[in-house]
């Protein structure tokens, strides 16, 4: 059984796809970009600021699901040089 989780503490998804779907006791996340929710704006500013945010809305899909970033066993990044 899937279940498909949505936060308004982080991002919405824009497109075909869901902020998270927690399967078989594991939650697995979609990208995060540094957008702030409650503005709805890319957060202006260097890397480190931009990050913090990216962070802020993983912890925030995360709770959503019941877990944290402590818990986390494997993060990936994928790239368009992933895609072929």
């Amino acid at each position: 059984m899937k279940t498909i989780v949505s936060t308004e503490q982080a991002p919405k998804a824009i497109g075909p796809y869901s902020q998270a779907v927690v399967a078989n006791g594991m939650a697995f996340l979609s990208g995060q970009i540094p957008l702030d929710p409650s503005t709805g704006q890319l957060v202006e500013g260097d890397i480190t600021l931009q990050t913090e945010q990216v962070l802020h809305n993983l912890q925030a899909v995360l709770a959503a699901c019941g877990s944290s970033l402590e818990k986390d066993r494997k993060s990936t990044r994928l790239n368009s040089s992933h895609l072929g």
